[in-house]
């Protein structure tokens, strides 16, 4: 039979207590003077009877039984202790206050999704997650830069299905202006498990397109001479192609970052263009070279054919650099007619038919020039030597050369009453020959007569513009001067008549 102590009490019973999982905690009991049964009891269950809890291999009871010592202790507490503990003295019936075990637990490391390095592209805001699962009591996140806590991130927290842990997620908005590339945020963690908090950290790496500058060297460069295009580019990511071109055509034989190249003049107005390309696109610049040439054609002057009155207008366009002159003269003469790419000749006259030069001038650099030619649509022009000499006896010959644009339709030698347009009558032949200056026609005699020498020569040319006359006569060669004298004021007198009639018409 128990021997019960009517005068036993507790001298110690457990207190509430908090203790972070993992920790080893005690929970005192002692009963002086008592040696009957005493029982530990969990959320209203015995563990055990007496010091025996082979039950729960965590627990132990200690202390000295003899001096009435019967201290629970809890190895590596667990989310399973916590709860409410007391201590019974059976035979006495005897119960102690009501112990509550409260256990806290740490969160689990916090991890800050997509880390620990977060890429995005330049203008995009940043939203980091950060989570920290499974505390007790749920954890709160800040969020930490440069030493600074950032404010305004979104929190919420979710009870885990043991109704006793919860998990705890916070996300930070970040304005594209509001970040930088290689800065580092922390998330830390903390609850009254780990009052310092544990933290974790991600790097900002802000992608972007390429951002390109093309240099040229030397700049200004003459023509023929080698240049230097440089394509310096940052990129993130980095660059992973260089494309080159030349007025919108590939340069297939470069690839680098550097395109060497003897220019010509159409660097001066076809582009290099560079295209650097990373995994996010192209970016692409070009450049002008400003090449120094002489002066090239960029519109060919054309020969013209106009009326007698209208106006005639060339056009001569020249390209170089730097800027040029144009001058247009008529070939033979000194005159400057125009600087102006157009020259216009109004109401013009036969007498400006002919060529001229459209003159290009690059100073220091080079010149060019162009020809070309103005022919006037008017009557024949006649011109030839209104006396000529042939030998009595001989064959004799007089001719006359027409000027005529447009080509003439007719042409006829006529004296005393004979008309000849071509061919042979009698002693006399016509023949016809077409130059580059114009067209001559030549009336042969064979065997002269004095009679010759005393007749008057016609030379009459038509074109759809109107006709010219020429008088011509026949002196004798090495002749007297008696009546051949005489015979010439004759003449000389009728070629002044007939040439007042021709130009009174």
């Amino acid at each position: 039979m128990v021997e019960i102590d009517a005068e036993a009490m507790f001298s110690q019973q457990p207190q509430d207590l908090v203790v972070v999982a993992g920790q080893p905690v005690t929970l005192p009991c002692t009963i002086p003077g008592y040696h009957g049964v005493v029982l530990w009891i969990k959320d209203g269950l015995a563990l055990g009877v007496g010091r025996d809890l082979s039950g729960y291999p965590r627990y132990t009871v200690i202390g000295d039984h003899g001096s009435g010592e019967h201290h629970l202790r809890i190895q590596r507490v667990e989310l399973m202790d916590d709860a409410v503990f007391e201590c019974q003295a059976v035979q006495a019936a005897m119960r102690s206050r009501p112990a509550r075990l409260t256990v806290l637990v740490p969160p689990e490391d916090p991890v800050i999704s997509g880390g620990p390095v977060v890429s995005l592209r330049a203008g995009d805001p940043l939203n980091l997650t950060c989570h920290a699962d499974n505390a007790k009591p749920a954890a709160s996140i800040i969020w930490i830069r440069n030493g600074e806590v950032l404010n305004g991130a979104m929190y919420s927290k979710t009870l885990l299905r043991d109704g006793r842990r919860e998990s705890t997620v916070s996300t930070l908005y970040l304005s594209p202006s509001n970040i930088e590339t290689g800065q580092q945020i922390i998330c830390k963690a903390s609850n009254k498990a780990v009052p310092n908090g544990k933290e974790t950290s991600v790097t900002i790496d802000i992608q972007h397109l390429p951002l390109v500058n093309l240099s040229v060297e030397p700049q200004p460069v003459l023509e023929g001479n080698l240049v230097k295009f440089h394509c310096s580019a940052k990129a993130n990511p980095p660059v992973t192609l260089y494309r080159w071109a030349k007025g919108g055509s590939i340069i297939k034989e470069v690839s680098g970052d550097t395109y060497e190249v003897i220019v010509d003049h159409s660097f001066f107005t076809e582009p290099v263009s560079c295209e650097v390309t990373n995994p996010l696109g192209s970016t692409n610049i070009s450049r002008n070279v400003d090449v120094y040439f002489g002066p090239r054609m960029a519109a060919e002057p054309q020969s013209l054919q106009v009326d007698l009155g209208s106006d005639a207008v060339f056009n001569c366009a020249w390209t170089g650099n730097p800027s040029l002159t144009i001058v247009w003269m008529k070939r033979g003469s000194g005159v400057v007619l125009s600087n102006e790419n157009l020259l216009t000749l109004k109401s013009v006259r036969q007498e400006d038919a002919g060529k001229y030069v459209c003159r290009a001038v690059v100073p220091r650099v080079g010149a060019g020039e162009k020809e070309v030619s103005l022919t006037v649509n008017g009557p024949p022009t006649i011109s030839s030597t209104q006396t000529q000499q042939a030998l009595h006896g001989e064959k004799g010959q007089i001719k006359c050369f027409i000027r005529s644009t447009p080509p003439p339709d007719r042409i006829a030698w006529s004296w005393k009453e004979t008309v000849l347009e071509s061919g042979t009558s009698g002693r006399y032949t016509v023949e016809t020959v077409t130059t580059e200056e114009g067209v001559i026609s030549t009336l042969t005699m064979s065997n002269i007569v004095p009679a010759d020498f005393q007749t008057i020569y016609n030379c009459t040319a038509w074109n759809s513009f109107g006709s010219d006359t020429e008088i011509i006569r026949l002196k004798e060669q090495g002749g007297s001067q008696g009546s051949t004298g005489s015979t010439f004021l004759f003449f000389k007198y009728v070629t002044v008549v007939f040439q007042i009639v021709i130009d009174s018409r």
